[in-house]
């Protein structure tokens, strides 16, 4: 009867451990040397009659010419793959992949609001990059807070970024 015990107490340790390790998140790529990269949460809430947000945790590499950013959810699953160079963006999601013109037309199709991804790497640096429409406040740049708070075109938006570099 011991012996049925253990093996079945070591079974259940087994799966539980098995079970765990599918829930872990892939180990992070390293960034090369001169590599812009910061990685953290970030939250997006739009204002307006139908009130939406959108929050996400990231990995954001690259530059505003070619780069990349990761979105994951609260398990650390990859939800969007987003990547640019000159003359193409792309976005992996569901196990779809597809094209765009530009950073922002990708950036708004994976999370339905116009954001200014380019500028969001000075933003991240602590440079207040104007963007028209756009207030952004780099004054807690130093403690990994970002927000920035969109104006124009409607509805409102206010985004939210917690990072380290």
């Amino acid at each position: 009867m011991r012996t049925a015990l253990r093996a079945s107490w070591a079974a259940s340790a087994l799966l539980s451990l098995t079970l765990l390790a599918g829930c872990a998140a892939p180990p992070r790529t390293p960034t090369p040397p001169g590599v812009q990269s910061w990685s953290g949460r970030l939250a997006l809430s739009v204002e307006g009659q139908s009130s939406q947000s959108f929050s996400a945790g990231f990995e954001l590499k690259g530059a505003p010419e070619t780069g990349e950013l990761t979105l994951t959810n609260p398990l650390g699953g990859t939800v969007a793959l987003l990547s640019w160079a000159p003359g193409t963006a792309t976005l992996r999601s569901n196990g779809k992949e597809r094209q765009f013109p530009s950073v922002e037309a990708l950036a708004q199709e994976a999370t339905g609001q116009e954001l200014p991804l380019a500028a969001l790497f000075d933003w991240l640096a602590g440079k207040p990059t104007p963007v028209p429409g756009w207030e952004v406040d780099v004054s807690q740049v130093a403690e990994g807070r970002l927000r920035a708070r969109r104006t124009a075109p409607p509805p409102p938006a206010d985004l939210r970024v917690v990072f380290e570099r």
